[in-house]
């Protein structure tokens, strides 16, 4: 029986093909893709023979159905690839599987590389619950909505962006989300110069920007839920990365957390004895001395230097 492939294909290395996508891609009679001239280097690189070629993007899947639908009657196979990753995700495929499934054809995919996995996977957040976003609207009304949203979602969001908006929309997650949300993004991945910068939103640095962007945000804290002492540690990282000693840095996340000042401390000592990047960027108060009292003037705190 005639089936519609999608085939996910590299996001960068080309050497990520699989070796089923290079038989599906070899025996279909039509293949699918937004640029033929990417799709056709990367067939020449796996050494991959091809039928026929057909543009299948924004403007053109529409009236691609009746084609593909003809192969499919025919007894041939149809498989449809993107430029990267796996087509149907942000990318033209929706129209193609929803028209085979109504009319009784088998579809079904290889899978493959997703840049949106692939960033979860290595931003450190978590990634047992986590939401697509794709590309969030350009402007005005639908932009502040999802924009909200992201904001408030309590899982790991996905946000692809253009290199060309990706400024703004660093802004404007600033000001949803607040600074101290923090967000890993990624660009080039997979590839020779593949780089993911992590961070507080208030101190994200992606340099010159280029290439396409998976921009991951760290889920929201749900109002009442208790604070872990990971979430104090953030706090206190990003007080000690902006410069201020020890003790102002316990201070002022005991009191915008409510915990108590001396556990608050003795985190905060613990975090500069084992991050080298706080020891360096905050450092130790002023005239530290052995068996140093804590904020609350209460026993010396262990372990302070």
């Amino acid at each position: 029986m005639s089936t519609l492939w999608l085939v996910a294909t590299p996001i960068g290395n080309l050497g990520d093909l699989a070796p089923r996508a290079i038989e599906v891609l070899a025996s279909s009679q039509l293949v699918c893709c937004e640029d033929t001239r990417r799709t056709a280097k990367l067939l020449r690189h796996a050494d991959i023979r091809v039928e026929r070629l057909a543009v299948c993007n924004d403007h053109t899947e529409f009236a691609l159905v009746h084609e593909v639908l003809g192969v499919l009657a025919d007894g041939g196979d149809v498989a449809v690839v993107s430029d990267a990753g796996t087509p149907g995700v942000s990318d033209p495929g929706e129209r193609l599987v929803s028209a085979a499934i109504d009319v009784g054809h088998v579809v079904s995919a290889v899978p493959g590389p997703a840049a949106a996995t692939m960033a979860v996977t290595i931003s450190g957040f978590r990634g047992d619950r986590w939401v697509f976003e794709g590309f969030l609207p350009r402007s005005g009304r639908d932009r502040a909505e999802r924009l909200a949203e992201v904001a408030s979602e309590s899982r790991t969001v996905v946000v692809y962006e253009a290199p060309h908006r990706i400024e703004r929309t660093i802004v404007d997650l600033l000001e949803v989300c607040g600074p101290d949300r923090r967000v890993a993004i990624s660009r080039e991945m997979t590839k020779v110069h593949e780089e993911t910068v992590r961070g507080r939103l208030a101190d994200i640095d992606i340099g010159e920007p280029r290439g396409e962007y998976v921009v991951v945000v760290e889920g929201a804290r749900r109002a009442g839920a208790p604070l872990t002492d990971d979430d104090v540690r953030d706090a206190l990282r990003g007080a000690l990365e902006r410069g201020s000693t020890r003790r102002d840095a316990a201070a002022e996340v005991a009191e915008r957390t409510g915990r108590r000042k001396r556990e608050v401390y003795q985190l905060c000592v613990e975090l500069d004895r084992d991050d080298p990047r706080v020891a360096v960027s905050g450092g130790p108060d002023p005239d530290p001395g052995v068996g140093e009292v804590d904020p609350d003037g209460a026993t010396p705190v262990a372990g302070a230097t």
